[in-house]
């Protein structure tokens, strides 16, 4: 981070290993602190230099679109998951016309920040993106974050198709979603059925991508840093993840 040396309280070497068990562990900041004989301000101050320098050792998404389709494999998984935080005071208009919490997701009825992420076909995660506010649907999420032009651009450039859910359907050429179940209770076509069936199996072990960055690191499961913050923290924990799949670029 451009410190001198002797200023700090403890070494990188422990500084880095402070950071590590707030991953791991999800720990009190201030208690992690006091266990490694600084304060709590540190502390705090610690994680967020260690989250800027992780995060921003992640690929762009087309960095991450050329790699797959440079290792071969024959498409990516599209999903959305809200991340769970402290109640944020923001409030937005609906499309209704009605004022509503900004970071609040009705689906999930909890306050939260919408993460968006690309994964392998063995479901490890390659990309995730910046925090959108809750209430966010996830193709709105998709569409203002830019991730479907560029997953356009691998569909068409790298032969890349994307496999997503029923909530992204009508995204576009490229990216392809279930058929949606006719209304008035009638059946779907046997080709729309298979079509389905095939799709959400394939499709199915993108929901592993979200498993390895919850399970492996306990910090994401509630964040109380500002739910702005999410994007940061889960791109950190993805380049950690990275590093445990032995799936950094070559440079490293």
């Amino acid at each position: 981070m451009g410190t001198r040396p002797g200023t700090r309280a403890v070494t990188c070497f422990y500084q880095a290993i402070l950071v590590l068990v707030w991953f791991r562990k999800g720990e009190d900041k201030a208690t992690l602190g006091a266990g490694f004989g600084v304060s709590r301000a540190t502390a705090y101050r610690y994680v967020a230099e260690a989250v800027r320098v992780l995060a921003a050792q992640t690929p762009t998404l087309h960095e991450a679109l050329r790699r797959v389709a440079a290792d071969g494999w024959s498409h990516v998984i599209l999903d959305g998951k809200l991340f769970d935080t402290d109640r944020l005071a923001e409030t937005t208009v609906s499309v209704k016309g009605d004022t509503i919490d900004a970071w609040h997701s009705g689906k999930h009825r909890d306050f939260g920040a919408n993460i968006q992420a690309v994964m392998r076909p063995d479901g490890l995660p390659i990309w995730t993106s910046d925090a959108m506010p809750g209430h966010l649907h996830d193709l709105t999420c998709a569409q203002r974050l830019d991730v479907t032009g560029a997953l356009y651009w691998a569909a068409s450039e790298l032969r890349l198709p994307t496999l997503a859910d029923s909530g992204y359907e009508g995204v576009g050429q490229g990216i392809h979603a279930p058929c949606k179940q006719p209304a008035a209770g009638r059946r779907l076509a046997v080709d729309n059925w298979t079509y389905n069936s095939v799709l959400r199996s394939m499709r199915c072990l993108g929901e592993r991508g979200f498993a390895i960055l919850v399970g492996r690191w306990r910090t994401l499961r509630h964040s109380t840093a500002s739910p702005r913050q999410a994007g940061d923290i889960v791109r950190a924990a993805l380049h950690l993840t990275h590093f445990e799949y032995r799936y950094l670029p070559d440079s490293c």
